[in-house]
């Protein structure tokens, strides 16, 4: 990487911590802003997310306002041990991944603040919520539609990215025996109506492709890609060495056709591919207004994720494509609607043009920046390490 190259990714750095330090405190109860001025709300999953990011940064007021997060979301957690959506509304319920999210974000803050015991009331009683999300009393966790970060877009039963969630905090929080048949169900085939009947249960791989599939349920499934989803199994060690490697290169050669047919601008790949068309059997009607083919959860370009799968890229040792990678999205998070900003930190643009399409100055984009960064400046993955080292992955996969 060159001197001006090292220069760009020091700048965005530093931009991404202002962002969230401007965002640390919002107008509800003090609760850190979803963004700088779009979404003054505490949202949970975002927040949770950004966890990665403030971890890594090592700025106290951040860990202080995190900290607060967590606490809030324990006193707010529902009686049976469910997570609402928005930190400060305890009646906000529903989402399928706020919980998930709350258990991993928790099991980092421990590791970081070396408070092993931090909120273990309501971890135990997140944990044995999550227990009763399996519809078959096994270990895959299912959802209704819309439910997740998706709140556009269909993932019916066991969605990857949910799951992926699921087998993150198990390990982090020490709970191997769950994970590993948690693993075991997940490395399991995706079932067909032509499929044999067998009397194993389903699960997310698909035959004679390298990654996740992107939902399963029974004989049916979704066979096209998330990007997040699959970016956290590679960086937990669900997707193993040879198939993380994979992934990427297919996902690599995906991304160059989709230039190629003018789907596709900029070096950074879509959330979700191929998109869901209008003639497509999974589209739906409500897409018209919210997910056009190549936006929003359709195939935008989201920089969290992105920072997702720079991260996956060093824990896939592609060094030197996560720092290609990262550079394009130093650039991409320099783009805003707002005049006067350097840089944006934009939601999500559009994949076939770049146009950036939601608010700037969001608190995950730039927390998750971060935290890609620092694993190209370590050529690690903090807090996944250990999870692709865990003597329980020398399992033969599917």
């Amino acid at each position: 990487m060159t001197a001006s190259e090292t220069k760009e990714i020091e700048e965005a750095k530093k931009a991404a911590l202002e962002v969230l330090l401007h965002n640390a405190k919002g107008p509800y109860h003090g609760l850190p802003r979803t963004a700088g001025w779009g979404y003054p709300e505490p949202y949970t999953r975002d927040l949770m997310f950004s966890i990665l990011g403030i971890a890594v940064s090592g700025n106290k007021k951040l860990l202080d306002s995190i900290r607060k997060v967590l606490k809030t979301l324990a006193k707010n957690q529902s009686q049976r041990g469910h997570i609402p959506s928005l930190v400060h509304d305890r009646e906000d319920r529903g989402a399928s991944d706020t919980t998930p999210l709350f258990l991993l974000g928790t099991a980092i803050f421990r590791k970081v603040a070396q408070e092993p015991h931090f909120l273990k009331e309501a971890v135990d009683k997140a944990l044995v919520w999550m227990e009763y999300q399996s519809p078959t009393d096994r270990y895959m966790t299912a959802q209704q539609p819309t439910s997740d970060w998706r709140d556009e877009q269909w993932v019916t039963g066991y969605g990857l990215f949910v799951n992926t969630l699921v087998y993150c905090y198990l390990r982090l929080l020490g709970h191997h025996e769950r994970a590993d048949k948690h693993l075991q169900e997940i490395r399991r085939f995706t079932f067909s109506p032509a499929t044999p009947p067998s009397q194993l249960p389903e699960g997310l791989v698909i035959k004679h492709k390298p990654y996740f599939a992107f939902w399963g349920y029974k004989i049916y499934s979704s066979e096209r890609f998330d990007l997040l989803g699959n970016s956290l199994a590679i960086l937990s060690g669900i997707a193993s060495p040879s198939r993380a490697i994979e992934i990427v290169i297919w996902v690599e050669k995906e991304c160059a056709a989709m230039r190629t047919n003018s789907e596709l601008t900029g070096d950074l790949p879509p959330n979700f591919f191929p998109y869901i068309q209008p003639d497509d059997s999974d589209w739906l009607p409500r897409y018209e207004s919210f997910n056009l083919p190549g936006e929003y959860h359709n195939g935008g370009i989201w920089p969290f994720i992105c920072g997702l799968y720079v991260a996956a890229l060093v824990a896939a040792k592609k060094h030197k494509l996560a720092e290609t990678k990262l550079l394009a999205l130093s650039r991409l998070v320099k783009i805003s609607k707002t005049d006067g900003l350097t840089f944006g930190f934009n939601e999500w643009f559009k994949a076939h043009d770049g146009k950036l399409k939601g608010q700037d100055w969001q608190t995950w984009s730039a927390a998750l920046y971060l935290y890609a960064a620092k694993c190209v400046e370590l050529k690690s993955t903090p807090f996944f390490d250990e999870m692709r080292e865990n003597k329980h992955l020398k399992q033969t996969e599917t």
